[in-house]
């Protein structure tokens, strides 16, 4: 007697995990031009109404985007390995470079900022709950966006005292070699513990916007908070990663 398995999946589905499995193996790689619709439909021997909404399936996924007038494209996802706590070693930044840009580098792909905004503002809940400090203190704050191969992966706003800053480059467009941590350091804080807090969620619109994020891809949330020697909360970053373009490494001594 024999037995013969049943693909419960919906069609559109089975057609969606083909395409998946040719992605996802190499078969067809970043930048690849899809097929058409009715090369598709013809290959799954199914309609053109199932192709659509398998290609919807994979846009919501993140897999392929399409371009008006040119076709569907595999899509191009820079995968930035974040190392853990290596990406804050001080030789790295008091070599002069910075904690933002520092690690894409090392990865091998292009890394940039853009500044887009410095201004003192009133502290948010979060980031005056981790700088003991009362809601809506005036703070200042650096909102930066960084890219990894010309695309936006990162939004990274970074909190400080104004007493903490004030006087310092930190303040200024150009921090200068090594980033804040050095300017930080170089104010007399002795920069000695990190906390880092990370959350998985959907993107807010403008989020989905500046990150230029397909439907249905979430983002990480990361909340790192920066200790001195003396215990002191000194910053406070907010970040948000778009989530299919990052993976954390972490190797680390266990406590006893």
């Amino acid at each position: 007697m024999t037995s013969r398995f049943t693909d419960a999946r919906p069609l559109q589905v089975q057609v969606a995990d083909d395409i998946r499995l040719k992605i996802e193996s190499g078969e067809w790689p970043p930048g690849r031009k899809l097929p058409s619709f009715d090369e598709l439909a013809t290959e799954h021997k199914c309609s053109l109404a199932v192709i659509r909404k398998a290609i919807d399936l994979l846009k919501q996924q993140g897999l392929i985007v399409t371009v008006q007038g040119s076709g569907t494209f595999v899509r191009s996802r820079p995968m930035l390995q974040r190392q853990g706590i290596e990406r804050y070693s001080r030789s790295l930044w008091q070599s002069g470079k910075t904690v933002l840009v520092a690690a894409p580098k090392v990865a091998g792909v292009a890394a940039s900022q853009n500044i887009r905004a410095l201004e003192e503002v009133p502290a948010p809940e979060v980031v005056a709950s981790r700088l003991n400090i009362a809601v809506g203190t005036p703070v200042w704050v650096r909102r930066r966006t960084t890219a990894v191969d010309g695309r936006p992966n990162q939004l990274a706003d970074s909190y400080y005292e104004l007493e903490v800053v004030r006087g310092t480059a930190i303040m200024e467009r150009d921090t200068g070699p090594g980033g804040g941590f050095a300017r930080l350091e170089e104010a007399g804080f002795r920069l000695a513990e990190i906390a880092e807090e990370i959350c998985t969620r959907m993107p807010t619109g403008p989020e989905s916007v500046e990150l230029q994020l397909p439907p249905g891809t979430p983002v990480l949330e990361l909340v790192r908070t920066v200790f001195t020697d003396t215990g002191r909360p000194v910053e406070v970053m907010i970040s948000v990663i778009a989530g299919d373009t990052a993976a954390f490494s972490y190797r680390f001594p266990i406590p006893d």
